[in-house]
């Protein structure tokens, strides 16, 4: 799901979102990120010191680590590249390199293939 070409971060999805953003036709379980968006958002306005900043996407990872919809939003995340935030227990930058990683290795599979 995409707002004004910025993806929507999973903690701020409605259940119709989620849906449409993983193709699900159940009810997923809830994201533990739900219970507290700021936590993988940031603050709203998003000044943030560095420091503090390090020390929340610590416990965003701490959450991310065990909740029951990890491996959706780690590939939804891949899908949408985000620009901010904590994705599955990952930053936004911590994704744009491997994302650049598995390109490269894609891109090197089948150049062999």
């Amino acid at each position: 799901m995409l707002l004004r070409n910025r993806p929507i971060h999973p903690s701020r999805m409605s259940s119709d979102q989620w849906a449409a953003a993983w193709r699900i036709d159940q009810e997923p379980p809830p994201a533990e990120c739900v219970y507290d968006p700021e936590l993988h958002t940031g603050p709203a306005g998003g000044i943030e010191p560095a420091d503090q900043r390090a020390a929340r996407e610590d416990v965003a990872r701490e959450v991310c680590a065990t909740c029951p919809v990890r491996a959706w939003c780690e590939l939804y995340s891949m899908q949408v590249r985000p620009t901010y935030g904590v994705w599955a227990g990952r930053t936004a930058r911590e994704l744009a390199l491997l994302s650049v990683r598995l390109d490269a290795m894609l891109i090197g599979t089948s150049a062999v293939a």
